[in-house]
């Protein structure tokens, strides 16, 4: 999580914008949904804000929010939203009705929060490596690209579980990953399952585990 206002600090000291991507947090964060820049207090500082329409809103597209003459410039030249097709009204509305909600409802962003901190607390005392963070994105360093897709499929295949392998160059080599992201609708039954699927494929596979109760730093 990016420390946003010591950089608009900077931005303001050197005359830069600054253009914050809030696509993991919007619904997410803040006491509306708007973010970490909500969380943070420091809305009023960003010239463009990127969110999406997906992930914590549930629907699909994304969005810019910045002065009427910044979106009137990426209107006239961006070539990459002249040729997007806009959303079909169906999406619109649920996109709508989505932001409406979470802009009132808070026990979605609670609920969240609380399931997250139960799967990473789930982990470490199974001795799984979590990648300690404060988001709601829980990594467990697995260190090899290979065995990191090798882990994945056969979560998906063994287990019908659906993980994303995280690699070079997403992130740095040597520090590959899986990917978890709980959700509120995520029940304890499902979450005792991932974590025995993973200490399963953790011993058969040959990662390091941390002992019992404790995290990888």
């Amino acid at each position: 999580m990016a420390p946003i206002a010591a950089i608009c600090d900077l931005a303001q000291k050197y005359g830069a914008l600054t253009y914050l991507d809030e696509v993991h947090a919007v619904g997410l964060y803040g006491p509306r949904g708007g973010g970490l820049a909500e969380q943070q207090r420091v809305m009023h500082r960003l010239d463009v804000i990127n969110g999406t329409l997906a992930k914590g809103f549930g629907i699909m597209g994304g969005y810019i929010a910045a002065t009427r003459d910044i979106c009137d410039a990426i209107r006239s030249y961006a070539p990459g939203f002249i040729f997007t097709t806009s959303l079909a009204p169906a999406l619109a509305a649920g996109a709508i009705a989505s932001i409406r909600h979470l802009k009132i409802s808070s026990s979605e962003r609670e609920r969240h929060q609380e399931r997250v901190s139960t799967l990473k607390r789930r982990l470490k005392a199974a001795g799984l490596p979590v990648m300690d963070n404060p988001s709601h994105i829980v990594p467990l360093l697995v260190g090899d690209p290979v065995l990191c897709k090798r882990m994945t499929d056969a979560l998906l295949e063994r287990f019908g579980i659906y993980v994303q392998p995280i690699n070079y160059p997403t992130v740095p080599r040597g520090s590959e990953r899986l990917r978890l992201t709980p959700s509120p609708q995520h029940s304890d039954t499902d979450i005792d399952r991932l974590v025995s699927a993973l200490r399963l494929l953790w011993s058969e596979m040959g990662p390091a585990m941390a002992p019992r109760g404790e995290a990888a730093e």
